[in-house]
């Protein structure tokens, strides 16, 4: 409970001032809402009955509007000073709500702000095991649930409470008797109210998990709707999402049933309180126990608390969700964001890069075991491997996304887990064999390595990319829509872009993650021939399949297995009659039969 309040205390900087000033105007609301009955019990008693003992203070102001008689004869004065409370109280309440939505929509942004600033920082592996639905949905239904809670029900916790303690005083001001049978049923309802507490909650939290695996079906299929399409897998995928929505459903209506034998059980005790005071009340009345002003105003003020304690009711049945809610935002906000080590240093500078005995392991399965390699300044690297082989789990590792299971990597002679991350990054170029490209125009996409970049270079990294010829196609050149995934697009125009967007940056360490597996024969060449100027002082990585991408490189690593199994330049590769040699021969005899 403490961590709760903690971290709704940290999301609440910024609209503590804005609920204060609504629970200002809660008091003066309540205030006038008190006056009135009280109003209405002195003009039964004292101006339309006979009875002796007026208050000073009423009759002070009675006589001010021209005495007892004069007001009897104008009793429209009465209704004015009722209409006059009416109208003050309505004018706290629009204050009340007022500032009460403006805390409400901070906390909100708030919550949405930190949250996303928080996620962007978190570790790549964490990324790895949740799944984005379920992000999106904690980021914004249980966002919207707390906002719901502070602003609706807890501030207005501050005004039931309120209601309650002065309609209870002046209730017990007119008679005790009758005051503590109305408070018999307030208690019943409360204690009754803390008994479904635990019980909601429970229920809500599964109902809150079964939305997240839910949400996530729907983001997966709606990523992957090309997928789904091309296998003919919209039945298959229809009828998962319907098994997932049936048990969502089942948990929400097990919740409603919950929830509406709450709401049946607290409606019973008011209305038995309602008919309990009106029962007891009028035979006190009857036999001059109470005055009918007296009865008038109890009941007045009664009928103000009964629903104040229906919403006590519903307060702690919504606080028990807004809890659950909290909880999944904690996960988020306590999950450790990814760290520069204390003596972190920037950059060291261009130079070579050395892999020694490096060991890495997802969740216990090995995918690279005592792997060494030296890549020069200056060097053009290829890799080829079969799938599996943990040669993109290397790059991975390279550009920091991952922690080593065991081994170092350094550039320049300084072990990379000692460099600051962002300055590492910003360094490294990484294209992969599925970019991903966002919903926004070419030009944005191609130019967020670097928005300082100039129309000159744009064209430049264009032009090496080989996309120069595609963008002259499209109707509104750079300023095309490529959509969600950059959809609009081919896979290679998709590929050409990311390379595209890499060399606007021009980092001294380029990696190439088979990102020209989906362009032609014709296109590969004529991009290896670009980058080959464009990147001739970078030290560039090349991962592939094929081996004419690769067979320029100055050294070409073969990957079997998560270990080098060989090294060395192709016309050595070759001669060896090894792992290379085959693919070399097998894809040169397809070659040959295309």
């Amino acid at each position: 409970m403490k961590s709760k309040v903690k971290t709704l205390s940290f999301f609440l900087k910024g609209s503590k001032r804005f609920f204060a000033l609504g629970i200002v105007f809660v008091f003066v609301q309540v205030i006038f809402d008190m006056v009135n009955p009280k109003v209405m019990g002195y003009t039964v008693d004292y101006i339309v009955g006979d009875t002796e003992g007026m208050p000073g203070m009423v009759l002070q102001f009675v006589d001010k509007l021209g005495g007892r008689d004069y007001v009897l004869s104008r009793l429209w004065l009465i209704a004015i000073v009722i209409i006059l409370l009416g109208i003050m109280g309505a004018v706290s309440r629009y204050l009340f709500r007022l500032f009460n939505s403006l805390g409400g929509e901070n906390l909100a942004r708030r919550m949405r702000n930190t949250l996303f600033e928080h996620i962007l920082k978190l570790p790549y592996k964490w990324h790895d095991i949740n799944k984005t639905g379920d992000i999106i949905q904690r980021c914004t239904s249980d966002v919207d649930m707390i906002r719901n809670f502070i602003q609706e029900q807890l501030v207005n916790l501050f005004r039931m409470v309120a209601m309650i303690i002065f309609a209870l005083y002046f209730m017990f001001r007119i008679h005790v008797l009758l005051s503590l049978c109305a408070c018999f049923f307030i208690l019943v309802v409360v204690v009754y109210s803390l008994i479904f507490h635990g019980k909601i909650g429970a229920k809500f939290e599964k109902v809150d998990e079964e939305e997240g695996r839910l949400s996530a079906v729907a983001q997966e299929n709606l990523a992957g709707v090309r997928v789904v399409r091309a296998f003919g897998r919209e039945m298959y995928e229809r009828n998962r999402f319907e098994t997932k929505n049936e048990v969502y459903i089942n948990h929400w209506i097990g919740m409603m049933s919950l929830l509406a034998k709450f709401w049946t059980i607290s409606d019973f005790v008011k209305h038995m309180q309602t008919v309990a005071i009106l029962a007891l009340g009028s035979y006190l009345t009857i036999n001059g126990k109470i005055s009918p002003g007296e009865f008038v105003s109890f009941i007045a003020y009664n009928m103000l608390i009964i629903q104040p304690i229906m919403e006590l009711g519903r307060v702690i049945s919504e606080m028990s969700k807004s809890g659950v809610s909290i909880d999944r935002l904690r996960y988020i906000i306590e999950s450790e964001p990814e760290k520069d080590a204390p003596d972190a240093v920037d950059f060291p500078g261009y130079g070579d890069i050395e892999i020694k005995n490096l060991k890495f392991a997802y969740d216990k399965t090995t995918v690279l075991d005592d792997v060494s390699m030296t890549i020069h300044k200056g060097e053009t690297i290829g890799i080829l491997g079969g799938t599996g082989s943990g040669k993109s789990t290397l790059m991975l590792l390279l550009d920091s996304l991952y922690e080593l299971s065991g081994g170092s990597i350094s550039i320049n002679g300084v072990d990379i887990s000692k460099i600051k991350k962002s300055e590492l990054r910003k360094n490294i170029g990484f294209v992969l064999q599925e970019p991903y490209l966002f919903s926004r125009s070419l030009r944005d996409n191609i130019k967020i390595a670097n928005d300082d970049a100039t129309e000159e270079q744009l064209d430049r990294a264009v032009e090496t990319a080989s996309l120069k010829r595609s963008i002259s196609k499209f109707k509104d050149g750079f300023d095309t829509y490529v959509g969600e995934k950059g959809v609009t697009l081919s896979g290679g125009q998709k590929q050409r872009a990311a390379i595209a967007q890499m060399l606007i940056r021009k980092p001294e360490i380029m990696i190439f993650d088979d990102s020209l597996s989906a362009v032609d024969a014709k296109t590969d060449a004529a991009i290896r021939k670009g980058l080959k100027e464009a990147s001739k002082d970078a030290t560039v990585i090349i991962i592939s399949h094929k081996i004419t991408t690769i067979m320029g490189a100055d050294n070409i690593y073969v990957f079997d297995g998560g270990k080098v199994a060989e090294s060395g330049r192709h016309e050595e590769l070759i001669k060896h009659n090894g792992i290379y040699s085959r693919i070399y021969d097998l894809q040169k005899n397809a070659q040959e039969e295309e």
